[in-house]
């Protein structure tokens, strides 16, 4: 009966689906990131923190897996191909509907008398367990209703419930297996097989997380993308109709001309902290030559002229990464 409440909540609550598994059920995911690890050595240090998400809480029994759908909300086109939707509708924001509902129903929880103990666990590795849908081929879950365009919470509580029926093997492809669509639209190559990543090369991570300038020979792989990517995901035909935005995020449109390649390149530290940082995270506190070093090379990949003369400017901007990535666009030009 417990188990039955849990799901009616999280319904209740905008969860499109809920599930529940024993907490056990990951000790096999360390065989996976052993086999990422030796497919892609040089990836070796983004792979190694996820370890530790394959081990539950000591005190975990149950693992509560819901998903919702972000595939509801309309994409600004001034944000199209250019920042992932995934990050444009981000449930994570305190001021989401999504993370009111996710602290909710925490406080729910508490309420049959369970200890939340664990909210990190391997996200899609726990769908897939939990049968709320089937891994494709690039890696993203995929749910029979909603595609890949979901979102995945999970809860590791300290009680033992009534559990659901797991698939035989939750490795399974969503996939026909001679599609590869989505391996051919990666712009980096990062998807080079099926079921296959190289984290390294991925475009979210470069454009997140590098810690200097990407090197050149992928520069122009990167395309116009400055914040997370889609290209694997819109290349899918499990996708197809899937995404049908009719509702506005909150305070998205706000955030429309802040995110225009122009206005990063010339915002302040101030405004970035303040404004940027706090909505869209991954570069960290002090990424803003990161989030330009990306302006920059979308306005040299798009080869607009209007863009020129920006680029010739940073030329000799103070911080060397700019300055190299304005003067790799200069050269690439023939400004």
């Amino acid at each position: 009966m417990k188990t039955q409440k849990i799901k009616n909540k999280a319904l209740e609550l905008g969860y499109v689906e809920c599930s529940v598994i024993p907490a056990s059920v990951f000790e096999e995911y360390s065989k996976y990131l052993d086999e990422r690890i030796k497919a892609f050595p040089e990836s070796k240090e983004l792979y190694e923190p996820f370890y530790a998400f394959a081990r539950p809480h000591e005190n975990g029994r149950s693992v509560i897996v819901c998903i919702r759908r972000y595939g509801k909300y309309k994409a600004p086109d001034v944000l199209k191909g250019i920042i992932g939707k995934v990050y444009m509708f981000d449930g994570r924001v305190p001021y989401s509907r999504e993370y009111r509902a996710k602290l909710e129903f925490e406080a729910y929880l508490g309420t049959l008398g369970m200890k939340v103990l664990q909210k990190e666990l391997p996200a899609r590795w726990a769908a897939a367990k939990a049968g709320l849908g089937k891994f494709g081929h690039n890696n993203f879950i995929y749910h029979k209703e909603h595609g890949s365009y979901i979102w995945i919470d999970t809860w590791t509580v300290n009680k033992e419930l009534d559990y659901d029926d797991m698939p035989e093997d939750s490795s399974l492809s969503a996939c026909n297996e001679n599609c590869h669509k989505c391996v051919k639209a990666c712009p980096t190559n990062a998807l080079s097989n099926t079921f296959c990543m190289n984290m390294g090369k991925c475009v979210t991570n470069v454009l997140g997380f590098s810690i200097d300038v990407p090197e050149k020979d992928i520069r122009s792989k990167l395309g116009l993308w400055i914040y997370g990517c889609d290209a694997c995901q819109d290349a899918c035909p499990l996708n197809k109709g899937k995404f049908n935005g009719t509702e506005d995020f909150p305070l998205l449109k706000e955030y429309e001309e802040y995110l225009k390649p122009e206005n990063i390149l010339k915002m302040d530290e101030e405004t970035y902290l303040n404004v940027i940082n706090p909505r869209f995270w991954y570069a960290g506190k002090d990424g803003l030559w990161l989030w330009k070093c990306n302006a920059l090379r979308h306005m040299i990949n798009s080869e607009l002229s209007e863009y020129h003369q920006l680029i010739k400017q940073y030329c000799n901007d103070p911080d060397s990464r700019i300055k190299e990535m304005a003067r790799w666009g200069r050269d690439k030009l023939n400004l």
